[in-house]
């Protein structure tokens, strides 16, 4: 049905526009990085498993698949830790910006994980993004801590994404991030134990405005999105889903400079920085999903 399929196509979009939305909230909420990822996960955790319930799904799995289940829980929460604290040092428009470099990690990740060999063309793009980033960083020397924590954000993205990729062959993916949250959440409750953070009165006092928008993070922004991202590839091609997935930097640094035109107001050198990062990683998408259909083409 037309209507059926334009209604996913606005479903994916929506999905999209949260993801960019994420950042929005990680500048608004006050709490320090650690503690949005700790609630972030405990409360996606709780939902998470409120949902397997209802729909009664089996959950089991050997203590070696839970050991690496694990081991991709705490790079999310890495990844999540060094994204809202690069948002923080420096604003959501470079955070987004370094996030997209993840193309550029996964040009040479991906072949180590998939034994593939790494491809000149990826090489080619990394080296634009590259210069992406090499432009936002010189006009925009004040944030460099806010850059490197984006760009360290990016490279846990890309090194979970490659891991899950190969957890998704196997695994339902409702029970593969339920793992990872149940992970996350103890990493995270060992490091603020341990690093000197402590849950203190303190650690727990937030403001009525935090507490809202770390459930709208954790519901929405996590747990719904997630399972609707899973939901709408039933009616989407996955290339369609990820080449749609890359505009979140877009949508993301357009919602910042409508909600935050103070702060989020960037110099032409960092537009065109990220302008060349995004058209890379699309680039990219279009080029694999036309090497992918041409290999179709040829085997029928």
């Amino acid at each position: 049905m037309p209507n059926a399929r334009f209604k996913d196509y606005l479903h994916l979009h929506f999905l999209v526009f949260i993801a960019g939305f994420t950042a929005i909230l990680g500048k608004e909420i006050s709490a320090g990085a650690t503690a949005i990822v700790w609630y972030r996960m405990v409360i996606a955790a709780i939902l998470m498993f409120v949902y397997i319930k209802i729909i009664k799904l089996n959950i089991t799995v050997s203590r070696k698949t839970i050991l690496k289940f694990s081991a991709a829980g705490v790079i999310i929460a890495l990844h999540w830790i060094t994204f809202f604290e690069s948002i923080k040092q420096s604003n959501v428009s470079i955070a987004l910006a370094m996030f997209s470099s993840g193309a550029f990690f996964a040009s040479f990740i991906e072949p180590i994980f998939f034994k593939r060999r790494i491809l000149v063309y990826e090489i080619g793009f990394g080296l634009i993004v590259i210069l992406g980033v090499f432009l936002i960083t010189s006009s925009e020397l004040k944030y460099i801590n806010g850059i490197i924590l984006g760009l360290l954000s990016a490279l846990f993205s890309t090194l979970f994404a490659v891991i899950n990729g190969r957890f998704i062959e196997r695994y339902n993916a409702t029970v593969i991030s339920f793992y990872e949250f149940i992970s996350g959440v103890i990493f995270l409750s060992l490091f603020i134990h341990f690093s000197g953070i402590h849950f203190n009165e303190q650690f727990f006092k937030l403001s009525q405005s935090d507490w809202i928008y770390i459930f709208i993070l954790a519901s929405i922004c996590t747990a719904y999105a997630f399972i609707g991202a899973v939901e709408v590839m039933r009616h989407i091609s996955p290339f369609t889903v990820i080449l749609t997935y890359n505009l979140e930097p877009i949508y993301g640094i357009i919602l910042a400079l409508f909600l935050f035109p103070e702060t989020e107001k960037m110099s032409p050198q960092f537009y065109l920085g990220a302008a060349l990062i995004i058209s890379m990683v699309l680039l990219d998408a279009l080029l694999k999903n036309y090497k992918t259909r041409k290999q179709k083409k040829d085997a029928n």
